[in-house]
């Protein structure tokens, strides 16, 4: 199934990119970043965009324009073909008494504690880069920017918040913006449970796909993603006046 074009009016945007630095998918590259700031961006555009590869973070919409490179390729989740495998069914009981809590996206003590303390786990386990996160930059991040379409999920378990996944609910499946939890809690599989109940949700609202963003061959950071199945992925940003021509992915 692949995009329409986008014949609705487009929101008034300021386009500009961004100067290289240094990927953090692929060693001795360089990224460079196009971006959209869209103050009041509309459910059907934003769905246009993610349906051509754009990702969101906040009100800016972006997409990689490396020279010389291409290996960003978006990818999304099939709902309606999705099987599930033993592994995540396991993770399914596991989280029987965690509670979930769907709400705009919000900012809170316990956000900014939550993010900050996976990020520094992050950063002992992965060697990702890091520093604390402050207010402003979360809330430009992960709040602004919402308006009907982003959500967040919280997952609450013993009265504590453990996981906050960050959504946009789009009208042809749903975007996975981003997700972070705590650390003390491994043996739930919070990074596996969150996606199966985004592909439950979906199911719920009777849409196509999870928007999973991008995947690079060869980087560990995405190999979780091949674990949902059967996928599309999309090879390059087409314009909105071109329909996206998306692809089966197999891959384990």
């Amino acid at each position: 199934m692949n995009g329409k074009r986008f014949t609705e009016e487009v929101p008034e945007s300021t386009d500009f990119s961004m100067l290289d630095y240094e990927c953090a998918y692929l060693e001795g590259r360089s990224v460079r970043m196009s971006y959209k700031y869209i103050e009041r961006a509309t459910k059907a555009y934003n769905t246009a965009l993610i349906n051509r590869g754009w990702r969101r973070f906040g009100c800016y919409y972006f997409h990689p324009i490396c020279k010389g490179c291409n290996e960003c390729k978006s990818v999304r989740i099939s709902v309606k073909d999705f099987k599930l495998r033993k592994s995540q069914k396991k993770a399914i009981k596991r989280n029987r008494e965690t509670e979930i809590i769907i709400q705009k996206p919000t900012l809170s003590g316990a956000h900014i504690e939550l993010y900050n303390k996976y990020h520094a786990f992050k950063h002992q386990k992965d060697k990702w880069s890091h520093r604390n996160i402050s207010p402003r930059e979360y809330r430009e991040n992960f709040v602004e920017g919402a308006w009907d379409f982003g959500k967040e999920v919280l997952y609450i378990k013993d009265g504590k918040l453990i996981g906050v996944d960050l959504i946009d609910i789009l009208d042809d499946g749903i975007s996975s913006i981003y997700f972070y939890y705590d650390p003390d809690y491994p043996s739930l599989s919070l990074g596996t449970y969150s996606l199966l109940y985004q592909i439950e949700l979906a199911k719920v609202l009777d849409l196509d796909w999870i928007y999973l963003g991008y995947w690079v061959d060869g980087c560990k950071a995405f190999a979780y993603k091949t674990k949902f199945q059967p996928q599309e992925i999309l090879d390059g940003f087409p314009k909105l006046d071109e329909v996206s021509q998306w692809q089966p992915f197999l891959r384990d």
